[in-house]
């Protein structure tokens, strides 16, 4: 039930989970369904160490109270197993009856995988083996612990019901899956998400953005009408709000609509059409501290050039719904317009970039520390992932997967 003043529906209808909550802030919200809709007595709350020194952690502890059992600050990148196996082990001993995120990231998975464990009896290391997307364990019991998550950026992992979790003992990032996984509510304040670093914000964005651009382009069969919805949608709230947050950091209204935005992406994103090249060498960059939301600022455009001068012309049609998108902005032809791309002319990579660069985000890997001696065993690392073969133009060779990354070197012999 809503709380007065609150717009509290499912994410995406007719499931029952997630739902959202906007309108009134978010302790108010958290503090009201933690009550009157989970009924929950005992919170664990989970959240990032830059916010867990600001007024806004304060905030939650107080509408909170006595029902806060346990905390946690932060989850390192990529969501070590040791550091779940510790919060795992803190949320038995307490007896908490609920988990509240309050950031993005590592803790949106970190609380994923928590919830599987704590459902199966799972608190060590070989304990968490057996409930990844490998090992294939049949019958695995669904979370039951409810869990509401409070985003502060736009990657979108809180409609997933997928995370990702580093097992430090070979450094691998396993996959974790199970059809109840994930939040039970979202609670969207675009008040909160001002004080987002704006790097993180912005191409947190341009990472719902690249959700939305390569499955408009994807040639899989799951991908049509339905699918093309959601991403349409998507990119149109989406791409004119970044670039007006840009110019107006605290204006909330086009924050809101970018939330919307992701919520959109993720409707196509669950239509289980699956993503491309940009997606896929994204994963890999991952590994060497390149931020998700970056990867996609820096690999999106040189793939979609990549893309129309290597596919035939269905693919270049499938670019052109990209352009027809943005054109149709006037937000966003005038920012192109302003450097000096013509609709006649500019490809969506042209386009797509010059986005990108507008926000301030980076182009190439030497702006986030990968060098160009590093590029041989990225593109072999690269090959492994299941995204680069449903990209449109399938890269199967290591040489294709070298020319993509030689546009971004950025070392002064880069093409784009």
């Amino acid at each position: 039930m809503a709380a007065q003043g609150e717009d509290y529906r499912p994410a995406f209808p007719p499931k029952t989970k997630p739902h959202i909550s906007t309108g009134i802030p978010f302790p108010e919200a958290a503090a009201h369904h933690i009550t009157s809709t989970y009924h929950a007595s005992k919170v664990y709350i989970i959240v990032s160490n830059s916010i867990s020194k600001t007024e806004n952690f304060t905030l939650l502890k107080k509408a909170l109270g006595d029902k806060i059992v346990g905390t946690r600050l932060g989850i390192k990148p990529h969501t070590p197993w040791d550091d779940l196996l510790e919060i795992i082990k803190d949320i038995q001993t307490k007896g908490a009856d609920s988990i509240i995120t309050l950031g993005a990231g590592s803790l949106t998975d970190g609380a994923k995988v928590i919830t599987l464990a704590l459902a199966n009896n799972v608190s060590t290391l070989d304990g968490l083996s057996t409930l990844t997307k490998e090992a294939q364990t049949p019958d695995l019991k669904a979370p039951q612990i409810p869990v509401i998550n409070i985003p502060t950026s736009l990657s979108g992992g809180e409609y997933q019901s997928l995370a990702g979790a580093t097992d430090k003992r070979n450094d691998h990032k396993a996959g974790f899956q199970h059809p109840e996984m994930g939040a039970d509510l979202i609670i969207l304040d675009p008040a909160l998400s001002v004080t987002t670093p704006a790097q993180i914000w912005l191409s947190t964005g341009i990472r719902a953005v690249d959700h939305c651009v390569e499955g408009l382009c994807s040639l899989d069969p799951k991908a049509g009408e339905q699918s093309d919805k959601g991403f349409t949608e998507g990119l149109k709230l989406l791409v004119p709000n970044l670039l007006i947050t840009k110019k107006n950091w605290d204006a909330e209204e086009p924050r809101l609509k970018e939330m919307m935005g992701v919520i959109e992406a993720m409707k196509g994103v669950q239509s289980g059409v699956p993503m491309g090249g940009s997606h896929g060498i994204g994963h890999q960059l991952g590994p060497l501290g390149v931020g998700h939301g970056e990867t996609s600022c820096i690999m999106l455009p040189p793939i979609l050039k990549y893309n129309y001068s290597h596919g035939d012309e269905k693919v270049k049609k499938l670019q052109q719904k990209v352009l027809d998108v943005l054109w149709g902005e006037k937000a966003v032809a005038d920012v192109l317009t302003s450097k000096g791309l013509k609709k006649e002319t500019a490809d969506a990579g042209d386009v797509v970039g010059t986005v990108i660069s507008e926000l301030g985000m980076p182009r190439t890997l030497k702006d986030v520390g990968v060098e160009r001696s590093q590029l041989d065993a990225l593109a072999e690392n690269c090959l492994k992932d299941p995204w680069l073969k449903t990209n449109p133009v399938p890269l199967t060779e290591k040489k294709q997967v070298l020319e993509v990354l030689e546009m971004v070197v950025g070392d002064g012999k880069s093409s784009l």
